[in-house]
């Protein structure tokens, strides 16, 4: 290929990346549109509903007369059974909580807006209130109810993640977490599940003493980007196996994998050969994080993390710095992935160690989750950063 039908090629692929982004943006604007219409539907019907069970004017009998009375009245209207409207009223109960709405204040107070309570009144009573805005409904036939205005971080993900936060996270911090988390990583609802399942919210936010010292100077953001446990259930890994049996059913599986490291990962090759002088290394797993910009090396150990194996990986850095790495990338990361890891052990070989590298533990079963309120305030932060 010529120089100039090279350059021609690149500004092809330049013009069309522009074009994707647009129809992407349009079509994620839609979305959300889309988006935060169900989600003020179920927080308005939620409210109403809630309304009423809780001043005893209906019991739960009345909620099941009113499913009836959708599919009689309203059948081409879907998802409004039993189910569905209680949980509505979960949705606004928890998210429109003082607690819920204080968690939000605290780690989030530039997204935190205090906005006065909506009125939704009837059709008979709504000219004698000039001085109120009225929500606009057709043929409104509510009775007068004050509604706490839906928090604009609920916005960020879907109804039906917000659904799944609400039924498997118990406490306020780690309901945010996975709402930011899903907007981030952009999560449907079965992979959101996942994470929940596997704990993403300890694992990210937890002692971060297995990042060295390079990693956190180089990537600042490092500690909330990069998990310190991978689950490989979906594997079905044996207690004994080969690195070899590992990497293949990582490769087999990398949907499965990705989700687990973060879905800003892009897997480039397996058994990625280095040359360097008269010699041939291959590293197991090369990615490319989009977000940072940089190439990332995955090393599969199947014994117990040794100081030694930081050592090696090292060289491959070196070696991808200098061959691979291109002009407009950062400087390329390590990791070690080890069924087990001693924690002191890790804290002393990346006290010093100047390279961008971590070790993470990977387990072949998903283990009970032990529940643990920490501060959210280095992730939250981040996410202003982004939304800025």
């Amino acid at each position: 290929m010529s120089l100039d039908s090279k350059n021609n090629t690149q500004i092809l692929e330049q013009q069309f990346s522009e074009l994707l982004s647009m129809i992407n943006y349009h079509r994620s604007r839609a979305s959300r549109a889309v988006n935060e219409q169900q989600l003020l539907m179920a927080w308005n019907v939620g409210a109403y509903v809630s309304t009423k069970l809780k001043t005893e004017q209906w019991g739960s009998k009345v909620v099941t007369q009113f499913v009836e009375y959708m599919r009689t009245h309203a059948p081409e209207q879907k998802g409004f059974s039993r189910r569905s409207i209680y949980n509505m009223v979960m949705f606004y109960d928890e998210y429109s909580s003082p607690f819920f709405l204080s968690t939000i204040q605290c780690f989030l107070p530039n997204l935190f807006v205090q906005l006065p309570t909506a009125q939704i009144q009837s059709s008979e009573t709504a000219t004698q209130s000039a001085a109120v805005e009225i929500v606009q409904l057709p043929t409104p036939q509510f009775v007068q109810t004050e509604i706490e205005q839906l928090p604009e971080i609920l916005k960020s993900t879907s109804y039906t993640n917000h659904i799944a936060i609400l039924n498997q996270c118990q406490s306020a911090e780690e309901r945010l977490f996975y709402i930011i988390y899903a907007h981030r990583e952009h999560l449907k609802v079965k992979e959101l599940q996942r994470c929940i399942s596997n704990d993403t919210y300890t694992s990210l936010l937890g002692s971060k003493h297995n990042l060295s010292k390079g990693l956190l100077q180089t990537y600042p953001n490092a500690p909330i980007l990069f998990k310190d446990k991978a689950f490989v259930d979906f594997l079905g890994l044996p207690q004994k196996h080969t690195e070899k049996k590992l990497r293949m059913g990582l490769v087999e599986h990398m949907k499965q994998f990705i989700l687990e490291l973060g879905k800003d990962f892009l897997f480039v090759d397996q058994e990625y050969s280095l040359e360097v002088g008269a010699s041939v290394f291959k590293a197991d797993l090369l990615f490319f994080h989009r977000g940072l910009q940089a190439l990332v090396a995955v090393e599969l150990k199947r014994h117990k993390f040794h100081p030694r194996d930081l050592g090696q990986l090292e060289f491959y850095l070196e070696a991808l710095d200098r061959d691979v790495k291109r002009s407009n990338e950062n400087p390329s990361i390590g990791i070690i992935l080890c069924p087990e890891a001693d924690k002191t052990v890790v804290e002393y070989a990346m006290s010093r160690s100047m390279s961008p590298t971590m070790v993470a533990e990977y387990k072949r079963q998903l283990i009970p989750k032990e529940k643990m309120q920490i501060l959210l305030q280095e992730y939250c932060d981040m996410a202003q950063l982004e939304k800025k």
